[in-house]
């Protein structure tokens, strides 16, 4: 029997609460010079977590919209990004790591969905359990409180001659960041509070597209702080109502 569910079976039921993984950052980046990525995922739950790692890569339409075209199940030389394994075993209480490996074509940006699913496994689906042990380990988890909550996450890929173009203007009433270059940049720990820094709402992250504009309002007696990062340059900026 596997080594890892003889460890699960033997945890007492009343303890049970499933898995609970973590997939760390909801962001990847590979730089223009970047080709691999390693993505730790770990199991804070009670028991051991089989997930399923799928891709997608995301094609965004005149209009800004995103299109969903999934790398599964493609060929081997058809797949511009791959995530290996595909098939994760993660103990409770411990990690693996997988390895996202990019051999696409690097003359636009290019975007990725990457789903972290924990499931019950089933014989022949990659896992290595048998019929017997998938079925022990379905009936196990059902004994207990059934958690089974899956994680996204997205990858940008980054041209080979990365450019960045970032213009912030300030008008009446709002002000306006345009990314005139080609790859993404990002606006981190953007904050909106009152003039005595005391009143905050939840600081958030912005991504802006190659080519794309995002307005912000300035309401009068709050001001607004983000720190622009393109790759690694950051440079804080900060507007009062």
């Amino acid at each position: 029997m596997n080594k890892l569910l003889i460890a699960f079976l033997l945890l007492p039921s009343l303890a049970w609460a499933g898995p609970e993984i973590n997939i760390g950052a909801l962001h990847d980046y590979f730089e223009g010079d970047k080709s691999t990525l390693l993505k730790r995922v770990r199991n804070g739950g009670d028991t051991t977590a089989f997930v399923k790692v799928s891709v997608s890569e995301l094609i965004y339409d005149t209009g800004g919209a995103p299109r969903e075209v999934p790398m599964d199940g493609l060929p081997a030389d058809q797949r511009a990004l791959v995530a290996s394994p595909a098939r994760l075993i993660v103990p409770a209480g411990g990690l693996q790591s997988v390895r996202l490996l990019y051999r696409g074509e690097r003359e636009r940006e290019r975007y990725f969905r990457l789903r972290f699913i924990p499931v019950l496994p089933e014989a022949g689906d990659g896992f290595a359990v048998s019929e017997a042990e998938a079925e022990q380990y379905e009936k196990a988890l059902k004994a207990g409180v059934n958690i089974l909550a899956g994680y996204g996450s997205l990858a940008f890929v980054k041209p080979n001659a990365s450019r960045y173009d970032t213009q912030v203007q300030q008008h009446s009433g709002r002000f306006v960041v345009a990314n005139q270059g080609n790859a993404t940049i990002v606006l981190d720990h953007f904050s909106d509070c009152d003039l005595s820094g005391k009143s905050c709402e939840t600081a958030t992250v912005h991504h802006l597209l190659p080519g794309t504009e995002r307005a912000f309002e300035k309401r009068s007696g709050r001001t607004y702080r983000f720190n622009l990062l393109e790759s690694k340059a950051s440079r804080t900026y900060e507007f009062n109502g």
